[in-house]
């Protein structure tokens, strides 16, 4: 009996410890353990980032006198002033003044109660910083209004080194052709360390655009640009992307200067939209646009020729021309090359090479190609080929039988005449002297 009496109690006794963590209760010092405790206070830590309160920037490794801005709120009843922070950075960072000195800021002016405040320090980075994520912490130092004393607030938080995207904008071939529509790759490059992302380009200053604008820095309203916009997307770090276009050149800007204005948007590494403006230049060409007709073969001076025309129907001259003429197929005609110097604009220019064999005369049809080399004015060498088909004439029969008889008979004639005029003349004078 007294057994379980003592067992009874000793039970009574432990309920307390086994159902004491299933009822909520505050114990004494406030939440405990509890994941909602917090301590109250006035300020309350929003955001940290480089760059001024207005806007963020893009910084990398070697960057000197760099803003970081630390953002609060005051969440107290009451203003506050002389508010003053400190900075704690990794090691890689240092104060503007110099290593070894305190990161410190000062505001211009109280925060009213309710209202968000910054301080702004000014930071150097050391040249081998990495791009990553950071941990820092702040110290805030502060007054209340109409009560003495210094208030602390710390903070810690996560940073970012973003790194420094650069922009840059080339055409991969930079000349144009007048009279003629020309197919334009434009490259889009990241040269720098960051990445941008949405990137959206639009060719600017058109002709719908120079309607409404007094001036123009460019002269890209007389040309037509089939597109207008394009949606690039994201570029990472030293790479490029690419657009194409397709723009026609009228015949009177050959000589010029053509500019094409773009306008880039582009959301950067901290996700701020930022727009740039670029220029892609290119230099407009004349057209040279040459045929070949009218190849033919010809005798001259007993030697057979290999003769033609080349006209140049397009708005500029070809420099420093050359024909050669190569054999084809199982042609032995010897290559033969002849300087014919300017091509000019609608003036047909003749050629004539002998023909030559390489090895055995073969008469009948060869097939040759007639090509015409020469350098526009930009002194690119341009090559322009053209198939024949000639025809080499046999030697006629007449030719083997020696001289013309015309030649001889001509003399003999002459000698003849002369002679029958002398006889005449003596007889003459020796009947008046008898």
């Amino acid at each position: 009996m007294n057994l379980k009496l003592l067992l009874s109690l000793s039970v009574i006794g432990l309920v307390p410890f086994i159902f004491d963590n299933s009822f909520a209760q505050i114990t004494s010092g406030g939440f405990g353990n509890s994941p909602f405790e917090r301590d109250f206070g006035d300020v309350k830590f929003l955001d940290a980032y480089f760059g001024t309160l207005n806007q963020k920037i893009e910084i990398e490794g070697g960057d000197n006198n760099v803003p970081f801005t630390v953002v609060f709120a005051n969440v107290g009843t009451q203003d506050i002033t002389g508010i003053r922070g400190q900075l704690s950075l990794p090691f890689s960072f240092s104060a503007s003044d110099g290593p070894g000195t305190v990161i410190h800021a000062d505001s211009d002016s109280n925060s009213l109660a309710g209202e968000n405040f910054h301080l702004t320090f000014f930071v150097n980075l050391d040249k081998n910083i990495q791009i990553q994520q950071y941990p820092g912490t702040v110290k805030v130092d502060y007054s209340r209004l109409r009560e003495s004393g210094v208030r602390t607030a710390f903070a810690d938080f996560d940073f970012k080194v973003t790194g420094d995207s650069v922009i840059n904008v080339r055409a991969l071939e930079p000349f144009l052709t007048s009279l003629k529509s020309n197919d334009v790759v434009i490259e889009i490059a990241n040269d720098g360390t960051a990445p941008i992302s949405g990137v959206d380009i639009v060719a600017s200053n058109t002709q719908t655009e120079r309607a409404s604008t007094s001036s123009s820095t460019t002269n890209v309203e007389n040309v037509v640009i089939l597109e207008s916009s394009w949606d690039i997307g994201n570029i990472d770090p030293k790479s490029a992307r690419y657009l194409t276009a397709t723009i026609y050149v009228p015949e009177g800007l050959k000589g010029d200067t053509l500019r094409i204005p773009l306008s880039i948007s582009y959301y950067n590494a901290h996700g701020d939209q930022h727009e740039v403006a670029k220029i892609v230049d290119f230099y407009i060409k004349g057209l040279i646009d040459l045929r070949v007709f009218n190849v033919d073969v010809i005798e001259l001076s007993g030697t057979q020729m290999v003769i033609g025309e080349i006209i140049n129907e397009g708005n500029d001259d070809g420099l420093f021309g050359f024909v050669t003429i190569d054999p084809r197929g199982d042609s032995n005609i010897k290559s033969n090359t002849q300087f014919i110097d300017e091509i000019e604009v609608d003036a047909p220019v003749p050629f004539n090479l002998p023909i030559e064999f390489d090895g055995e005369t073969r008469y009948g049809e060869h097939d040759i190609t007639v090509t015409v080399r020469y350098k526009d004015s930009v002194r690119d060498e341009i090559f322009l080929t053209h198939d024949a088909t000639i025809f080499v004439k046999e030697p006629s029969n007449g030719n083997d039988d020696g001289p013309d008889s015309t030649m001889i008979i001509i003399p003999i004639i002459l000698a003849i005449g002369a002679g029958i005029y002398i006889m005449r003349r003596r007889k003459k004078a020796v009947i008046e002297t008898s």
